[in-house]
C-alpha cells in the first residue's frame, strides 16, 4: 500500500516545530508603517537563548558546518558566503527577518541525507540575504544543491517593505531539492500560519507576487498526489491536506487570531474541524483596523478568550482557571479517543518575538525584534535591534543549559515565574500581568525619545548609534531580569502554601510586634467549589 501517512499526530507531541505560530502583518495594515511578523518557538524541554552571527568575510573555500538546529546533530558542510551579516536573533542587520512552523505533509518526501534542516536553512539565509525576495531565492537554491532533510514547513520571510509565506517539503529520501510555493502578503492584510499548511491553489500567472518550483505540479502528479487541472492545483490538498488535527490543533489558532480583526463565524466549523467539507479559511484577511505592535503582542498571548475554543468552561484549567493543559494533546479514556485545545500561548515556548521592521528609519534603528525568554504570555517582551552585536547576559548565559538553572538566566527565571504561576492561575497571574505590563508600557514609552537619540547619533557616526542602541536593548533586558527575580520572591511570599499574605501600600502587612499579619484563606472559587459539590454528591455536605 502506498505511503500517504501524514506526519502530525507524531509530530504534535515529538517536535519542537510541530507547536509554533506564525503571525503577519502588511506594512499597510499596521498603525505606523511597519511591517510586523512573529514566532512562538515551542518546544518540549529544549533550552533556547538569543542566537547571534557576527557579519564576517570568508575565503574561497572556507566552508560551514551544519548542526540541526533541533537535536544538534551534524549534518556535513557547505560553502561560506564571501560575506555573511549580522544575525541577531531571527533578524539580520537588513531588518531581514525569518520564522517558521512546522506542517509535516508526507512522511516520504522526508530525504535523511540532506544537508540543510529548516532550522539551519533559516539562520543561514540570514546571514546572505538583504531582501525577503532574496531570501526566498538563497533558501530554494540552498536545498535544491545540498538538500532539505526537514518534513513540510511554512516560512514567515518580510522584510521592511514586504511580507511574504512560503511553503516547502521535500522529495524524499536520496532526493535533493524541494517543492515549494512563496505568496507576496498584500500590504493591506494580515496572515497567519500554525502548523498546518495554508497554501491552496493560487496565481500561476502573478509573476510579481507568487515565485514557485518549476516542478511543483508535475512532481505531485509523478507521486500520484495531484491529477487534475494545473489551474486547480491545490498544495496543501496534494502534500499537507489538513486532517481533524490540523484544523483543530493549528488552523483553530489561525482563527482566533484573525478572530481578533475581523469576525470569523463563517468558518468557525472549519476550525471546530469535526464538519468534513466546511469552507476552508482564506489565506490572509483585511483587518477592520490598522493593528500596533501592542496588539500583536497580546494576540501572541491568546488563550481562545471568549471563543468556543475557550479554556475557562471545564475542569481541566483546575481550581484556579489555568488556561493551559498538559501535553500531549491527545489521550485516551476508557478507549475513547480525546484532545486538549492547543492555544497559540502555551507553557513549552522557549523563545517568542514580535519583528517590527520600518522602511523609513536607518535599517540600524528600523528593525527591532521584541523579545521574550518563555510563553509570551508570561514574559515582557524586551526591544532587541537588529544591528546589535552582544546578546544581554541574561538571554545568552554559558553557566545554564537544558539542565542547569541559574539565576542570571531569563529562560530559567522566567520558566521559575511562569511554573508557580501556571497552577494558580487566577490567583497569582494579575500580579504577573501588573509587573509585565509595566515594563512594556515603559519601553513603548520611551520608544521614540530613544530612537530620535539613535537618529542624532547616526547622522554623527553609524557605529555610535548602534552601541547606543545595543547598550540600551541590553540595560532593559538585566533590568527585565532583576524585576522577574523580585517578582519570583514576591509571589512565594505573597502566596505561598494556597494562602495570600495582605499588603498595605505595597509592602506586606505586620502586626505591631513586627511579624507577619495573619494571611488570608481564600478557599476554592464560588465557581470550582459549585462543580466539586456537584460532582461529589453529599460527600461534602456538612450536617
Amino acid at each position: 500500500m502506498k505511503k500517504t501517512l501524514f506526519l502530525l499526530a507524531a509530530l504534535c507531541s515529538a517536535s519542537i516545530s510541530m507547536a509554533c505560530t506564525n503571525f503577519i502583518v502588511g506594512k499597510d495594515a499596521s498603525t505606523d508603517g511597519s511591517v510586523i511578523c512573529t514566532y512562538n518557538a515551542d518546544d518540549y524541554g529544549m533550552f533556547q537563548w538569543l542566537c547571534h552571527y557576527p557579519a564576517a568575510k570568508h575565503q574561497k573555500g572556507e566552508m560551514r558546518k551544519v548542526y540541526d538546529w533541533d537535536d544538534n546533530k551534524y549534518h556535513g558542510e557547505i560553502p561560506e558566503a564571501a560575506e555573511t551579516y549580522n544575525v541577531i536573533g531571527n533578524i539580520n542587520e537588513w531588518q531581514v527577518t525569518i520564522g517558521e512552523t512546522t506542517f509535516g505533509g508526507r512522511e516520504e518526501l522526508i530525504n535523511p541525507s540532506g544537508i540543510l534542516d529548516y532550522g539551519s536553512l533559516i539562520y543561514i539565509t540570514l546571514q546572505r540575504c538583504k531582501t525577503a525576495r532574496e531570501a526566498i531565492s538563497i533558501m530554494t537554491s540552498l536545498v535544491e544543491e545540498y538538500g532539505y532533510n526537514s518534513s513540510g514547513e511554512t516560512f514567515t520571510i518580510c522584510d521592511p517593505n514586504e511580507a511574504w509565506i512560503m511553503e516547502m517539503v521535500g522529495k524524499g529520501p536520496d532526493r535533493k531539492g524541494a517543492v515549494w510555493v512563496a505568496i507576496r502578503i498584500p500590504d493591506n492584510a494580515i496572515c497567519a500560519h500554525a502548523n498546518q499548511s495554508r497554501i491552496t491553489t493560487f496565481d500561476q500567472k502573478d509573476k510579481k507576487n507568487v515565485i514557485y518550483s518549476k516542478d511543483v505540479i508535475k512532481f505531485a502528479r509523478e507521486m500520484g498526489f495531484f491529477s487534475g487541472k494545473d489551474a486547480d492545483f491545490s498544495f496543501n490538498a496534494a502534500y499537507a491536506a489538513p486532517d481533524f488535527g490540523g484544523r483543530r490543533f493549528c488552523e483553530a489558532r489561525v482563527w482566533s487570531f484573525f478572530n481578533h480583526f475581523a469576525d470569523m463565524t463563517p468558518y468557525l466549523d472549519y476550525a471546530m474541524g469535526k464538519v468534513p467539507n466546511a469552507e476552508p479559511m482564506p489565506l490572509w484577511i483585511i483587518p477592520n483596523h490598522k493593528v500596533s505592535v501592542q496588539e500583536i503582542e497580546e494576540c501572541m498571548r491568546d488563550h481562545y478568550e471568549g471563543t468556543p475554543f475557550a479554556l475557562d468552561n471545564d475542569m481541566g484549567g483546575g481550581i484556579w482557571d489555568m488556561p493551559y493543559r498538559p501535553t500531549p494533546l491527545s489521550f485516551e479514556v476508557d478507549g475513547k479517543k480525546c484532545f486538549n485545545e492547543r492555544p497559540t500561548s502555551t507553557q513549552q515556548t522557549g523563545f517568542s518575538y514580535v519583528s517590527q521592521m520600518r522602511s523609513w528609519l536607518p535599517r540600524e534603528i528600523g528593525g527591532c525584534l521584541w523579545w521574550g525568554n518563555d510563553d509570551g504570555n508570561m514574559v515582557a517582551y524586551t526591544p532587541i535591534y537588529c544591528g546589535n552585536t552582544v546578546q544581554p547576559a541574561c538571554y545568552n548565559t554559558p553557566s545554564a543549559d537544558d539542565v542547569t538553572f541559574s539565576m542570571d538566566n531569563a529562560f530559567w527565571v522566567c520558566n521559575w515565574v511562569s511554573n508557580m504561576v501556571y497552577p494558580r492561575y487566577s490567583q497569582m497571574f494579575p500580579s504577573l500581568k501588573e509587573v509585565r505590563d509595566s515594563l512594556e508600557n515603559s519601553y513603548f514609552a520611551n520608544q521614540k525619545s530613544i530612537e530620535d537619540r539613535a537618529l542624532q547619533l547616526f547622522k554623527e557616526n553609524p557605529e555610535s548609534a548602534k552601541k547606543f542602541l545595543n547598550d540600551y536593548s541590553n540595560e532593559k533586558a538585566q533590568q527585565m531580569l532583576e524585576r522577574w527575580q523580585q517578582l519570583a520572591f514576591y509571589l512565594i511570599v505573597k502566596y505561598n502554601d494556597m494562602a495570600v499574605r495582605p499588603e498595605v501600600n505595597g509592602k506586606f502587612e505586620r502586626t505591631p510586634e513586627g511579624l507577619g499579619a495573619r494571611v488570608k484563606r481564600t478557599g476554592f472559587p464560588e465557581k470550582y467549589a459549585r462543580k466539586v459539590i456537584k460532582e461529589t454528591g453529599d460527600r461534602y455536605l456538612q450536617p
